[in-house]
């Protein structure tokens, strides 16, 4: 393992990745792998995960394409040096910011997305001009191997590296140095993730999910709002990170949305779910019974049907929950939809407030103002009103947890920014020293007066014009001042040669005829 971190060092020493034209190619040739290779990759997600073809391209892949588009042409601005504001001793020195790659990097994917956690970070790290060394999940061990075999056909082998094993070797891989490590699970292994890094002083991002709330008002449209909440609850049989975990309203409204989110579920998936193709099923055993475990002792409003050969559990809503049990104290990560009564809007934000801090947020009301107050009133690595998921989409948006449900972000340009180191860089001539003169010993007081002017004003574009024009009116009335005798003599040279000019040509000028 150490020898494998440092072949890629060496490489990343060499050079070559840091080129925008070389990154260029890197990210041309990971798109023309997904497109090439399809078929590989969505054979795999359906033998890991039972996902569908469409589901495989429309939940995975489309994203993966769009990340690609969207980088290659933002790139060129996003690598470029940006000015920096200066002020009064530096104004005529050069102040920019240079983002530059960190160096290597660790990205460790998650199973239940098991392409799009590995890819999408890998896409960051190029644009961002680092070498990589991805760490597939080795739950979703046919994905895994598809990435072991692709990546080295299609990207530079030297610079991006493909590391494959269990807990053994990750843990290996991680007792080595890297200049940025980004984790997606859960908190538990977030730790391990992060002590290891700081016996290296190596910056994280962690990616870990959580219970996400879903608050549904008494001031809002059911049908919508329970359809789009069993879309995003069901999706990949509940296994997302930002899955509406649990649902929070007034008791009143408990009975209703059971009902919509069953009508939802038979538009989605029809009478017999089990036999739907858009229906995945649970990883692997040892999540299924953990997910058994759960349902133990609750009332199941709707659902509740298992099958352990095929690892099928039916989509399920729990009602009248009781906060302290089980399924409320961890992160669902499956098809079962607990709802816990609560009295109102305020009664949920502080039932959110006393819990770790959500990956996401969801709010549903006609009602803008109670939206704001919640998103005002709570703490989330995401906020989504009036629908769910669908913040990940957006490449414009910082994906990221805050608390325990992780930290830093990345999608788009915050995926390039966190690959990469802003460095600042500030270029002065060798001449102007009379001015340095300022901050070189003996100081005296009339030099931290004349300092407080300088740095510790601040000056926009338009008040340093008024202070120019106004020091060039001081200027010009000081030459005045100076020199007034000579221009008083030489305005009275110029006055009496043009009288003598205009007296001459009235002497020479005809006499008029009548």
């Amino acid at each position: 393992m150490q020898r494998e971190v440092q072949r890629v060092r060496a490489a990343f020493g060499s050079g070559r990745s840091r080129a925008l034209a070389f990154r260029r190619r890197q990210l041309e040739a990971l798109r023309a792998m997904v497109q090439e290779r399809e078929r590989d990759i969505l054979a795999a997600l359906a033998a890991d995960l039972s996902r569908s073809e469409l589901n495989g391209y429309s939940q995975e892949v489309i994203t993966v394409l769009m990340e690609i588009d969207l980088v290659l042409e933002r790139l060129p601005e996003w690598a470029a040096a940006k000015p920096a504001q200066k002020n009064l001793l530096t104004m005529l020195d050069e102040a920019y910011i240079q983002p530059e790659p960190l160096g290597v990097v660790l990205i460790i994917g998650a199973w239940n997305y098991p392409f799009l956690l590995i890819i999408q970070p890998l896409i960051g790290a190029i644009a961002a001009g680092n070498a990589a060394i991805v760490k597939p999940s080795e739950v979703s061990e046919n994905t895994a191997k598809v990435l072991t075999k692709l990546l080295p056909q299609y990207l530079d082998q030297d610079l991006y590296a493909v590391v494959n094993g269990g807990v053994e070797e990750t843990t290996e891989l991680l007792k080595q140095r890297f200049d940025h490590i980004l984790y997606t699970g859960n908190a538990a292994v977030g730790k391990v993730v992060m002590e290891a890094a700081a016996k290296h002083l190596t910056p994280v991002t962690l990616e870990l999910g959580g219970k996400s709330p879903c608050y549904v008002d008494r001031d809002c449209d059911l049908d919508v709002a329970c359809r789009r909440i069993a879309w995003g609850k069901y999706m990949n049989c509940g296994q997302m990170c930002i899955a509406p975990d649990y649902v929070l309203c007034e008791p009143s409204l408990q009975d209703a949305i059971v009902q919509k989110v069953k009508e939802a579920v038979k538009e989605f998936y029809g009478e017999n779910i089990k036999e739907s193709p858009d229906y995945e099923r649970i990883i692997n055993l040892r999540h299924f019974k953990r997910l058994r475990g759960l349902l133990e002792g609750q009332k199941i409003a709707f659902g509740g049907e298992m099958d352990e050969a095929t690892r099928y559990i039916a989509p399920t809503i729990l009602t009248d929950v009781d906060p302290e049990t089980k399924v409320m104290q961890e992160e669902i990560f499956g098809p079962i939809l607990p709802i816990v009564p609560v009295q109102s809007a305020e009664a949920a934000t502080r039932f959110i407030n006393e819990r770790e801090k959500p990956l996401t947020l969801y709010v549903f009301s006609r009602n803008s103002k109670l939206i704001k107050q919640m998103i005002d009133g709570t703490s989330s690595g995401g906020v989504v009103g009036n629908d769910v998921i669908m913040h990940f989409t957006l490449s414009s948006l910082p994906f990221g947890g805050v608390g325990s449900s992780g930290m830093g972000a990345y999608h788009g340009k915050y995926s390039f920014d966190t690959f990469s180191h802003q460095r600042p860089c500030l270029l002065k001539s060798l001449r102007g020293e009379s001015v340095n003169k300022l901050r070189y010993p003996p100081n005296s007081q009339s030099k931290v007066d004349w300092a407080k002017l300088l740095v510790l004003k601040r000056f926009s574009r338009g008040k340093l014009s008024l202070l120019l024009l106004a020091l060039l009116g001081v200027v010009v009335a000081v030459l005045i001042k100076k020199y007034q005798a000579v221009l008083r003599r030489k305005a009275l040279v110029i006055f009496l040669g043009i009288h003598r000019l205009l007296s001459r040509e009235q002497r020479t000028e005809p006499s008029s005829v009548c």
